[in-house]
C-alpha cells in the first residue's frame, strides 16, 4: 500500500528557464559596441581645451621628430602585448593580442588605475578559453612586473648617470619617506587582518595565490616567456620616455634623452599611486615639475607634456574605440 501511494504521486514539474526577450538580446551587442564611442565622446567634450591647445602646438613642431614619436608610440602597444603574453603560459594569437592592447589603451583612458585595460584583457583571455583564475593571475603578474621593471630601470639610470642627472629637489625628505613607509605597512597590515578575520575571502584569495605562484613558477622556466615579460616591462618606460623626448625635441626642449627618461620614471613613481584615468593629471603635473627641475623652461615642458598626451591619448583614442567596438561585434571580446 505504501509503495502504491508513492508511485501515484505526480512527477515534479520541470524548471522553466527564464525567458529572454529577443529584442533585448539583439540590442545588447550593438549597445556594448557603441558604449566605447559614447565614453570617448563624453571625455572629449570634458577635456577639449587641452586637446585643441596641444594640437595647435604640435602643428608648429618639427614633423620628423613627431614621426619618430609616433613610431615609439606604436612600439608601446607591441611592448604591452609582449608583457601580456609573457604573463601567461598559454600561447595567444599575436594579431588579436596586439589589437586587444590597442583597444585596451582607449578603455584605459576612461577608467582609473588601469581598470579599463585589465577589463578588456580579461575578457579577451576568457574568450580564448583561459580559465578565470589563470587569467586573473596573469593580470596580477602583469601589474607586478611593470612597477618592478620600472624601479630596476630607474636604479640603472641612477647608477649609469650619477653626474649628468641632477636630482636636487626631486629627492623626498625624511618625513615624506616616513609617511610613505607607514602607509605601505598599514596597507599590508589591513590586508592581513582582513584575510584572517573574514573567512569568506580567505579561500578564494588563497586559491588565487596558489594559481598565481604555480603559473609564475612555470613561466620562469621558459626563457621566451621570461624575455617577453621582463623585457617588455623594462622596454615600456623607455619607449614612453622616448615619445616624450622626441616630442620635446620637436618643440626645442633643452634636455637630453636620459634626463627625459629619468623625469618620466621619477614622475611616474611619485604620482603613480593616484588613481587617475590613464595617469592623466597627477603624472602630467609631476612630469612638468621634474623636467623644470632638470632645467627646462616651464612653458616648453608643459607644451611637451600636452603634445605627448595628444599623440598618445587623443590621436589613438577614436581608432582605439573603433577597434574595441569591432572586437566586441566580432565576439573577440
Amino acid at each position: 500500500m505504501y509503495r502504491l501511494r508513492l508511485e501515484t504521486l505526480p512527477a515534479p514539474l520541470p524548471a522553466v528557464p527564464p525567458r529572454r526577450s529577443p529584442a533585448a538580446a539583439r540590442l545588447v551587442r550593438p549597445a556594448l559596441a557603441l558604449l566605447p564611442l559614447l565614453l570617448v565622446g563624453g571625455w572629449a567634450l570634458a577635456d577639449r581645451r587641452a586637446a585643441l591647445e596641444g594640437a595647435a602646438r604640435l602643428a608648429s613642431a618639427d614633423p620628423w621628430w613627431l614621426l619618430a614619436a609616433f613610431a615609439c608610440t606604436c612600439l608601446t602597444w607591441l611592448a604591452a602585448a609582449c608583457v601580456r603574453q609573457g604573463a601567461l603560459p598559454d600561447r595567444l594569437p599575436p594579431g588579436p593580442l596586439v589589437a586587444s592592447q590597442f583597444a585596451a589603451g582607449a578603455a584605459n583612458q576612461v577608467l582609473p588605475a588601469g581598470i579599463g585595460a585589465h577589463a578588456v584583457t580579461l575578457r579577451f583571455l576568457q574568450r580564448r578559453g583561459i580559465p578565470l583564475p589563470r587569467a586573473t593571475a596573469s593580470l596580477a603578474l602583469y601589474s607586478l612586473a611593470k612597477p618592478v621593471a620600472r624601479t630596476v630601470v630607474l636604479l640603472a639610470f641612477l647608477v649609469a648617470f650619477p653626474d649628468v642627472l641632477r636630482l636636487g629637489a626631486l629627492v623626498p625628505d625624511d618625513r615624506t619617506l616616513l609617511f610613505a613607509a607607514g602607509g605601505a605597512l598599514l596597507a599590508l597590515a589591513t590586508t592581513a587582518v582582513t584575510l584572517v578575520t573574514v573567512r569568506a575571502l580567505r579561500r578564494p584569495v588563497l586559491g588565487f595565490l596558489r594559481t598565481a605562484v604555480t603559473d609564475a613558477r612555470e613561466l620562469h622556466t621558459r626563457p621566451s616567456r621570461v624575455l617577453a615579460l621582463w623585457g617588455g616591462a623594462a622596454a615600456t618606460p623607455l619607449l614612453q620616455g622616448s615619445v616624450i623626448a622626441t616630442v620635446g625635441f620637436s618643440l626645442g626642449l633643452p634636455l637630453s634623452w636620459t634626463q627625459v627618461i629619468l623625469a618620466l620614471l621619477v614622475a611616474g613613481t611619485a604620482a603613480g599611486a593616484v588613481p587617475a584615468p590613464g595617469g592623466i593629471g597627477p603624472v602630467d603635473a609631476a612630469l612638468v615639475f621634474t623636467m623644470a627641475a632638470f632645467g627646462a623652461p616651464v612653458a616648453t615642458a608643459t607644451a611637451t607634456v600636452i603634445g605627448y598626451r595628444v599623440l598618445t591619448v587623443w590621436l589613438p583614442l577614436l581608432p582605439g574605440a573603433l577597434v574595441l567596438s569591432a572586437l566586441l561585434h566580432r565576439k573577440v571580446l
